[in-house]
């Protein structure tokens, strides 16, 4: 650790990376990505960002909200997404959420040594999955001060038939299969809604993050299913949580206007139902206006995420970190 080597980013200037290999798995060798801004505030206040499916770190803007607000930003692209995705290596591909705690053992550990006292480790959808179960049994778990859920992923936004018989199923299989692919099924809008050559405000590598996602293993959906019925069970995250979320589902698939003003991946009934379940200290709270990514969210909306954000971290955070 010693050695830490940065590179530049693809981000620009600002930005630089650490690549990070971590012990070979059933696909041959792996490696996660340590991001950073290049000037970091001052003091021991610090972030790391975890993004979600068929994702990479690429925002810009919410580093520099981070920034003005006196933390340290630092996002993690896991294995196999974006910068740490391999040439022999299926995209997203895991069989076991835990796979994903030796990236951020290694982030941490990293964060730490460069002076983070204060850590405040977030994720988006299926990185608000994870980070929520690392929170609660993950080795570095006392290294983090407070969790911050953006849209978590905590259940399939499926009808009861599918959610009760279909997804368990598939599941179960997975455990034979963990090869099999299928297709993820999930609307063309939203990435419509997001990206510059469409519709959208954002600027991002398609490559990492295609309009059309990635199908999924069913050894994939065998591990969410898991990670899924951890959360219903209940964990018990003893630091304090913060989750936010759209204050509505889009409705009516295919209207491509909803997508700029609902959450046209996720249910947020789930949500606001299962986040309680994180553990004794949880603020759930609803962004009139939000989309699946709330930091992607029109400015007017961006605005009250971070106002909302930052209000909570001064609030919660120990005394002299905030």
């Amino acid at each position: 650790m010693a050695d830490i080597q940065y590179q530049p980013d693809l981000l620009g200037p600002e930005f630089e990376q650490h690549t990070i290999a971590q012990p070979v798995d059933y696909e041959g060798p792996v490696v996660c990505t340590l991001v950073r801004l290049r000037k970091q505030a001052p003091g021991p206040k610090a972030v790391l960002y975890v993004h979600g499916f068929t994702d990479y770190f690429f925002q810009r803007d919410m580093a520099a909200e981070y920034r003005r607000h006196g933390f340290r930003f630092y996002a993690l692209d896991l294995r196999k997404y974006g910068r740490s995705w391999l040439p022999h290596q299926t995209a997203n591909n895991v069989r076991n959420l835990r796979e994903y705690y030796t990236d951020l053992d290694a982030a941490l550990a990293i964060m730490q040594q460069e002076g983070c006292t204060n850590i405040v480790l977030s994720g988006h959808s299926t990185g608000g999955l994870i980070v929520a179960l690392y929170a609660h049994d993950g080795n570095r778990r006392a290294a983090i001060a407070a969790l911050f859920l953006n849209s978590p992923f905590f259940d399939m936004h499926q009808n009861w038939l599918n959610r009760r018989l279909g997804v368990p199923l598939a599941a179960r299989l997975g455990r034979y299969a963990p090869d099999f692919r299928i297709p993820a099924n999930l609307p063309t809008e939203y990435g419509q809604s997001l990206h510059q050559r469409y519709q959208g405000e954002w600027d991002y590598h398609l490559p990492w993050k295609p309009i059309e996602v990635f199908p999924v293993n069913m050894g994939w959906l065998r591990a969410i299913h898991a990670g899924h019925r951890r959360i219903a069970r209940g964990l018990s995250i003893s630091k304090p949580v913060l989750v936010m979320h759209s204050d509505k589902t889009v409705r009516h698939a295919g209207r491509r206007e909803e997508y700029a003003e609902a959450d046209g991946v996720l249910n947020v009934r789930h949500i606001r139902e299962l986040s309680p379940r994180l553990g004794p200290n949880v603020t759930v709270v609803a962004i009139p206006g939000g989309i699946h990514d709330l930091v992607l969210s029109r400015p007017a909306v961006r605005a009250v995420v971070y106002r909302e954000l930052f209000q909570w971290l001064a609030a919660v955070l120990p005394p002299g970190a905030a």
